[in-house]
């Protein structure tokens, strides 16, 4: 890979969305918003079975969603950008009490469709200003006929906040100030940052891996009594309201929220259970080239090929290089890729202040994507560039859509993003002028990506799964949830985790337990990297010629469901097992050739 030409900036501009926090726009439209929410709210209350009046109300909502859409999606950019601004911690704390009113809006549109009988829902939905939001209406209507009375979802509204909420913003403020202090192999001690730790146990030194893991699992063990009561807490919280909505089980909402259903869940999970050994092998060979029987989970996201020379990548020469890998093998993508950098629309400065992370934001409103990340100059930085760029690309390609029929669920959100990367890998590994030692560490980097959606995010989802089904019965002890995480890692990991090698306290510090707006935050991530598998092969198979039926797919992703989405764009049915069977075996070739590596060990 030859350095870049041009200078491409690493630091975004928002200009375009605001002239800056607190500045003359920035509050008039905060204050705008908050006052309209306050109306169209008070008229979501009373609306009866005039289906003129709701079809207004829910047009109103989404006009309202797409600005608080554009003010959220600022206000998160600052706040990653620099996450000691107090200010802007405050406005997101405003932020989420106006959040809350709009849930409450939500909640009488959904109690005053739930109402409607057939007829006259048939009659809003022939509403010509509800064109093309069938789907979205219909999934409101779902959601009210199972929601408690308006007064209840009201009191609920509040109470989440300083309720379910305020078990996440403990968890992160807990969390956020950790450290722990560590002797490293050279011998010289530190005080660590916990943010840090992941950063340390995915180190190619394998002393320095297991340094960090025991060293900073003290923390954790010091905080297990009020970690494991915010777990409960927040599990707790959820299956009350469950119960009051008359939700059977706690996966319905979460399969809702992911717009797909339970049959298509166990249809993929029953293909990777038959086919987990695929995974394993991948998991055996990385043991055999780091010289031990089997792994530790601390070398579960590390390395085992060293990094060649070339990956000391320069942020002008990442750019360029995913531009040259969109635009060969998908030309529309290139060109978008080309325009996010023209307009300033990545971040990826590294300085301190930064939030760790990446993400991919954007205002509907607006029309405008948003890139950030972090980069320190590695091959998996580039990686996530890609990865990031295919979330933007799918957010441009709903623009023309209305705001209700481009609001897709996580699970469609991950096909597009590991599509992205996809492109970029794929063009790496058949450059001819890639170095043996560049392609040996590509798939390494693809094993890694491989482990992590087929063994230990399915892992996290049969530990979450055992998890609320004992905490239906009351809280969990500590112990107890410790257990429940070992019984998840062998499950998953079997024979390539070493006697001694499994982590009790994963629960405590995967952050994804924690999230407060969503709940089973890991299958979808699952269900978007095999899709993407399945759809990059047809994308082999078939060239150029498949990717307007990649956009096609894409612009479905707002306005059905997965099944309906992959029915109608590939023809395909995600209660097959066969399906996802045949995008896990997309793994053979990469994993034959590198299990082929003959590499010494370090």
């Amino acid at each position: 890979m030859q350095n870049a030409s041009p200078a491409y900036s690493d630091r975004w501009s928002l200009d375009s969305w605001f002239s800056g926090f607190g500045k003359e726009d920035y509050n008039t439209f905060k204050a705008a918003l908050a006052v309209e929410i306050g109306q169209v709210k008070a008229k979501a209350e009373d609306l009866t079975k005039d289906t003129a009046a709701i079809a207004t109300v829910v047009n109103e909502a989404e006009a309202l969603g797409t600005r608080l859409g554009l003010l959220s999606a600022f206000l998160g950019c600052l706040s990653a950008d620099d996450c000691n601004d107090e200010a802007v911690k405050a406005d997101e704390a405003w932020l989420s009490t106006l959040e809350a009113e709009c849930t409450k809006l939500r909640a009488s549109l959904q109690s005053a469709l739930a109402l409607l009988d057939e007829p006259l829902f048939a009659t809003l939905l022939a509403d010509p200003s509800l064109k093309d939001a069938r789907y979205a209406v219909e999934q409101m209507r779902t959601e009210g006929q199972r929601q408690m009375s308006a007064e209840l979802e009201s009191l609920a509204a509040d109470l989440n906040v300083n309720g379910l909420h305020a078990w996440g913003r403990l968890y992160d403020t807990l969390t956020g100030k950790m450290e722990f202090p560590m002797t490293f192999p050279d011998g010289h001690e530190e005080t660590v940052p916990m943010a840090r730790r992941r950063a340390l146990m995915s180190d190619p030194d394998r002393r320095l891996r297991e340094a960090a893991f025991h060293a900073g699992q003290k923390p954790w063990r010091d905080h297990e009594v009020t970690l494991a009561a915010a777990l409960n807490g927040i599990a707790g919280t959820r299956l009350s309201l469950y119960g009051r909505r008359g939700i059977p089980h706690f996966l319905d909402t979460p399969l809702f929220d992911s717009g797909m259903t339970r049959a298509s869940l166990e249809a993929m999970l029953e293909a990777i259970y038959a086919h987990i050994e695929l995974p394993r092998r991948a998991l055996r060979k990385a043991a055999a080239l780091q010289g031990t029987s089997a792994l530790h989970y601390f070398d579960l996201e590390a390395p085992q090929v060293e990094a060649p020379e070339e990956a000391a990548l320069s942020w002008d020469t990442a750019c360029s290089t995913v531009e040259r890998a969109f635009g060969a093998a998908y030309p529309r993508l290139g060109n978008y890729f080309k325009q996010m950098l023209s307009k300033r629309w990545i971040e990826a400065q590294p300085r301190s202040g930064k939030r760790p992370g990446a993400f991919c934001t954007g205002s509907h409103l607006k029309g405008e994507e948003r890139v950030y990340m972090t980069f320190h100059g590695t091959v998996h930085d580039m990686v996530t560039l890609a990865h990031e760029a295919g979330h933007a690309w799918h957010s441009c390609v709903l623009r023309p859509a209305r705001a209700m029929a481009a609001q897709y669920p996580m699970t469609l959100a991950e096909t597009a993003s590991n599509f992205g990367e996809m492109i970029l890998l794929s063009g790496l590994l058949n450059d001819p002028g890639i170095t043996p030692q560049t392609k040996a560490y590509l798939l390494d980097q693809e094993m890694l990506r491989a482990h992590a959606y087929l063994v230990n995010i399915p892992m996290r989802y049969e530990f979450e799964k055992s998890f609320y089904t004992e905490r239906a019965g009351g809280e969990v002890s500590v112990s107890r949830m410790s257990e429940l995480m070992t019984q998840a890692q062998r499950k998953l990991y079997g024979d390539t985790l070493l006697s001694d090698g499994t982590d009790p306290m994963f629960w405590a510090y995967k952050m994804h337990f924690f999230i407060t707006g969503v709940s089973f935050y890991n299958f979808p991530y699952v269900f978007g990297y095999l899709l993407s598998q399945a759809l990059f092969a047809r994308f082999k198979a078939e060239g150029p010629a498949f990717l307007p039926r990649y956009e096609a797919f894409l612009s479905m992703t707002g306005s059905a469901s997965c099944e309906d989405v992959v029915r109608h764009s590939l023809g395909e049915d995600l209660t097959k097992p066969e399906f996802w069977a045949t995008a896990i075996r997309a793994m053979e070739s990469p994993l034959a050739a590198y299990e082929g590596l003959a590499l010494p060990k370090r």
